[in-house]
């Protein structure tokens, strides 16, 4: 759920409570649509988010810490030159819209003191974050869209500052009873939720929903069959949200299924629909909003940091099935080879009965044990020896063909392994330090230049591999890179270890901690067996074969590329990945 007029004036509430009359401190730029500070001067300092994310704007205060760039962006820099010291004065939701506005009092470059307003604009991939000064001018904002970009809108420095376009809807707050039931029984062919949601501001679908269960109606009731007495039933249910929402009587979930534990949705208010689902509650807004996006945001950040690596290995993959097309191409090509050398001994054989100038030449077969007639055909400019060599030339060639093709198979094949690998390492990073690592191992392997790192510049944090304790209280570790894989297989682990991993299939090294004893139940078995398929290219699939043995019994061929070991005297687990397992095991 985005976040909707509702979820922004619960937040807004909770903001105005927090930062009022304190002071903005340490502003930073970790990414490249999202701003952090600090807020002072109200005891303990606060650390507020503001993302203008495509996906995920949102703005809230955070427990979360995320690495900062060497060098400040350019708007990171504006922010701090004109509000950093300032005071918050105001928050405001503007006609209850998908905007936040924080006023903010500093001194300008005479060292008067000015208003300026920090504007996070909250519209899907056209969210923005901006500032203006006291006269409404733009100073910067975090996306600068030029006339190029929007012919409606343009954002940027030294332009007026206008609110995005209206859609002509009515502020919900400010709903009257008479209008409400004149509205909704002249819409044509409207259902009662497109109704909401479409003719007041700042309600989702979802919400227009809740509604209408609410007032016991169905969301999908055409308006104009609506009797009196149930669009009084809707309008009541309206109002009692609205009552709600100006009471601030919020309370935010988190709303799962039962039996699979997967998010539904959230809410800020109480939702009669989600009645048969599981609901999480949070103590604040804030809190709601940092579990719900977090993980989400985060997924999000790494997908775009990891697009150059991903279309790099994409390339290389496409590359090798290219090559291997070639390869088995070739191979049919010389699957005759021992045809063309039974030609060239049976021309020599019979050289004396072959004439020059022939075509064809017509004898029996004596390496068939039926002794059958074969037809050779000649090249009429040749002579007879010269035809029984050039047979045998075609047969040396592919016989050298086939030598040196077996060799690139296998190098190709097992490029074509690593390669899928790497990209299922991608599939499973989850922060920076784990994407650096992948690009580490690529440069290394070849397929990247090695980076030099720059003077004073601070090494990149080291990635650990996943954690999880069996529900029988065994540590189980999962690599999720191939340099990991290797580090958590060859150095990590003991020899008396069990060492898990999908059967031909990428995927991580599975490590189950065995205290020496080399033997683990068998719950633990099969909850380590579902995290190396889970973690695997197989993790949609079904009866995934995972196998295991005693780390000992693994070994890293000289040569061979990062993750990939041989293994003997292996036993198979076949499992079905199931996600719900995995989220129910304790993790650090």
């Amino acid at each position: 759920m985005a976040l909707d007029g509702i979820t922004t004036a619960a937040i807004i509430s909770e903001l105005k409570t927090a930062l009022l009359g304190g002071r903005i401190d340490k502003i930073h730029q970790p990414l490249g649509d999202e701003i952090r500070f600090s807020v002072r001067g109200l005891g303990t300092p606060k650390k507020v988010l503001v993302s203008a994310n495509s996906g995920h704007p949102r703005i809230h205060l955070t427990e979360s810490v995320r690495e900062n760039p060497m060098t400040a962006p350019l708007f990171c820099m504006v922010l701090r030159k004109y509000i950093a010291g300032g005071k918050i004065v105001d928050i405001i939701q503007p006609e209850f819209e998908r905007i936040v506005i924080l006023k903010i009092e500093s001194a300008n470059e005479m060292g008067d003191i000015t208003t300026k307003s920090l504007i996070l604009e909250i519209m899907g991939k056209h969210s923005n974050l901006i500032l203006t000064d006291e006269n409404g001018k733009i100073l910067d904002s975090i996306k600068r869209i030029t006339h190029e970009k929007s012919s409606v809108r343009e954002v940027l420095p030294g332009k007026e500052y206008v609110f995005p376009p209206s859609q002509n809807k009515k502020n919900p707050l400010l709903a009257e009873k008479n209008d409400f039931l004149s509205a909704l029984h002249l819409q044509e062919g409207r259902r009662l939720q497109e109704f909401l949601y479409q003719t007041y501001t700042g309600i989702s679908p979802l919400m227009a929903g809740e509604v209408c269960s609410r007032a016991y109606l169905s969301a999908s009731d055409a308006c104009q069959e609506t009797t009196l007495e149930e669009g009084e039933r809707l309008f009541a249910a309206f109002s009692q949200m609205m009552e709600e929402i100006q009471r601030e009587a919020f309370l935010p979930a988190i709303y799962y299924q039962k039996d699979t534990q997967r998010i539904v949705d959230f809410s800020v208010l109480e939702m009669t629909q989600f009645a048969s689902m599981q609901a999480k509650a949070y103590p604040t807004v804030s809190a709601l909003l940092e579990g719900f996006y977090q993980e989400r945001d985060n997924a999000f950040h790494i997908r775009q940091k990891a697009h150059d690596l991903r279309r790099l290995v994409m390339t290389n993959i496409e590359r090798c099935i290219k090559k291997k097309e070639i390869q088995l191409k070739t191979l049919r090509e010389t699957k005759n080879m021992d045809i063309w050398k039974k030609k060239g001994e049976l021309l020599t054989a019979n050289i004396y009965a072959v004439k020059q100038g022939m075509t064809t030449f017509r004898t029996v077969d004596f390496y068939d044990e039926n002794m059958e007639e074969i037809e050779i055909a000649l090249d009429p400019l040749k002579t007879p020896a010269e035809n029984a060599q050039k047979y045998f030339s075609k047969y040396n060639k592919a016989k050298r063909t086939l030598a040196a093709l077996e060799i690139q198979q296998k190098q190709n094949d097992e490029e074509l392994a690593y390669l899928e690998s790497v990209l299922n390492a991608l599939d499973n990073a989850k922060d920076d330090a784990d994407l650096s690592e992948i690009r580490t191992e690529l440069a290394e392997s070849g397929f990247l230049r090695r980076q030099v790192q720059k003077k004073g510049s601070s090494r990149p944090k080291k990635a650990k591999p996943l954690h999880f304790i069996s529900s029988d209280g065994y540590d189980i570790f999962v690599g999720k890179s191939n340099l990991q894989n290797d580090e958590l297989t060859l150095r990590t682990a003991e020899s008396t270890d069990i060492w898990l991993h999908t059967k031909e299939i990428p995927g991580s090294h599975v490590i189950i901690r065995t205290n020496g004893t080399g033997e683990a139940p068998d719950t633990t078995l099969e909850e380590a067996a579902n995290l190396a398929a889970f973690f695997s290219k197989a993790k949609n699939s079904s009866m995934v074969p995972v196998d295991y043995t005693l780390r000992k019994n693994v070994k890293k061929p000289n040569g061979a590329k990062p993750g990939m070991v041989i293994y003997l005297t292996n036993r198979t687990i076949y499992i079905t990945p199931d996600e719900n397992r995995v989220n129910q095991m304790k993790t650090e």
